[in-house]
């Protein structure tokens, strides 16, 4: 029989296939190796960003150190017994004070909304370390006057910090009467402004702190807290205010505030220890105080005078004797738009008259005399003595009728003095300083602007020097241009006429 042939099926080898590894899962040791060098190089590269952050972290200053210090216990020291308030004549006619005192708020409307309120306590710093805090309590919305859409709304404004006594209520403009920090995170001094705190808003608790401690590093300066925590360095003081008593003072716009001078733990309390004003030592403090109302009514001084005869001169001296009066008038209306920053279209320096000046602030409520209207009404509510100047009104019988009917017999004694016939020797004295002072203004005015047109002068000869010194270089330019213009034609000129020869040459040949 046949036999089977043992290679058969086995392939034209006559051995059997070798049997099929199983394929291992994951990368072949190649890609493996590849894989470990990209994570060696990724390695690599993270090592010099991860060194660049630590060089960077590293380079970032460090916070200052905080100089301020806990207060010391002061028990030999006798502190002031009155009450640290805001007293009626050092807050303007646009405040309203809840019955603590602790309360702040201002009008909102008649046109009142754009002017700042201002209020200065009735205690000042002259020496030591003090504090005061202020929390906004709330942000008010005027009433939008369909009139007034084209011009910018109020917006709400906050400004914190200290000023002299007799300083303007509303810290503003260009003064040296005070420093303070408003609620965009600005300090300013001088009417420099520069970026040294932090914004404050709505619930935000702030706190002021002033040190005149000669042991302190911080000495002469003024910080802003916010929340507790430090929001500003120490700003220095500038030289006008160094050595004298100095004012917490707050001026504010479209706001509700609670100010808090102590007597109570602080609303928001420090990194440190320190006195707040209630606590203020005798020997540190400096008070204000103004006499009593007579019989509890307050003083409604009505001057009576003739245009142009030095009215306003007068009042400004009575002012100046009797700070406890407020004035109301025009004047004190424009003054005090100037202090809150209100554009005017003819601008602060001058205006056509004391008695009725044109506002034309091109607002129509400002424009109107809705402003005030709005005085009128709310002075009498309060209780202080006021000073009436109008000229015209004080003059015309019905006209002064209608202004005293609006301050009742029952709150205010009524009083007139006649500003008329021979001057005092005083006011004859002050009048002559007003006269030379105004002389050397506008003597050192006129030089002023002499120098500047001498200046002009110069600057326009020395320009025209200068066009005349490039027109005659550019005509010299122009010249060299010309004639190099012409070497080159009368150059082409002969290599034509050689070439026109030697054509003529071989034409002959």
């Amino acid at each position: 029989g046949a036999r089977s042939d043992p290679g058969a099926g086995r392939g034209a080898g006559g051995m059997a296939p070798p049997e099929k590894k199983a394929r291992k899962e994951g990368p072949e040791p190649e890609e493996e190796k590849k894989a470990a060098e990209g994570d060696a190089e990724m390695k690599d590269e993270a090592k010099p960003a991860e060194k660049e952050k630590k060089e960077e972290e590293k380079k970032k200053p460090e916070p200052p150190k905080e100089l301020e210090e806990d207060a010391t216990a002061e028990k030999a020291k006798p502190r002031i017994k009155e009450t640290v308030r805001f007293l009626t004549q050092d807050t303007t006619l646009n405040l309203m004070q809840s019955a603590n005192g602790r309360l702040l708020m201002s009008l909102s409307d008649g046109g009142i909304q754009h002017f700042y309120a201002g209020a200065r306590a009735s205690a000042g710093v002259k020496s030591g370390r003090y504090m005061f805090e202020v929390k906004v309590v709330e942000h008010m919305c005027p009433a939008e006057d369909a009139q007034a859409r084209n011009h910018p709304r109020p917006k709400n404004a906050l400004r914190v910090g200290f000023s002299t006594a007799g300083s303007p209520l509303v810290m503003g403009g260009v003064s040296e009467a005070y420093v303070y920090f408003d609620a965009d995170g600005g300090f300013v001094q001088c009417g420099k402004r520069s970026t040294a705190g932090s914004r404050i808003t709505r619930g935000d608790v702030v706190a002021v702190l002033l040190n005149l401690d000669e042991a302190s590093p911080n000495f002469n300066t003024v910080s802003l807290f916010k929340g507790g925590l430090r929001a500003s360095q120490p700003q220095p003081l500038p030289e006008s205010l160094k050595g004298k008593p100095l004012f917490p003072t707050v001026s504010f716009k479209q706001m509700t505030l609670d100010v808090h001078f102590g007597g109570t733990e602080p609303i928001a309390p420090l990194p440190f220890t320190c006195r707040m004003l209630q606590d203020i030592s005798v020997k540190d403090a400096t008070l204000t105080s103004y006499p009593a109302l007579k019989d509890g009514k307050g003083e409604l001084l009505v001057p009576v005078g003739l245009p142009d005869e030095g009215l306003f001169d007068w009042l400004d001296m009575f002012l100046e004797k009797n700070p406890g009066y407020t004035e109301l008038s025009d004047r004190m209306i424009l003054a005090w738009a100037e202090q809150s920053g209100i554009w005017r279209q003819r601008g602060y320096k001058t205006w056509a008259s004391n008695d009725k000046p044109e506002m034309a602030f091109g607002i129509k409520e400002l424009d109107d005399g809705s402003v005030r209207r709005m005085l009128l009404s709310v002075a009498p509510l309060q209780a202080r003595n006021f000073v009436l100047p109008e000229v015209r009104g004080g003059l015309i019988k019905e006209e002064r009728a209608l202004l005293l009917s609006q301050f009742p017999n029952a709150t205010f004694k009524r009083v007139g003095t006649v500003i008329v016939g021979e001057p005092t020797a005083e006011f004859k004295k002050r009048t002559a300083e007003l006269f030379l002072k105004q002389k050397q203004e506008q003597a050192d005015a006129e030089f002023r602007q002499k120098k500047a047109e001498e200046k002009r002068k110069k600057l326009q000869e020395k320009r025209q020097k200068q066009i005349e010194k490039a027109k005659k270089k550019a005509e010299k330019e122009k010249k060299k241009m010309l004639a190099a213009a012409k070497r080159a034609k009368v150059e082409a000129e002969k290599k034509k006429e050689k070439k026109d020869e030697k054509e003529e040459e071989k034409k002959e040949g």
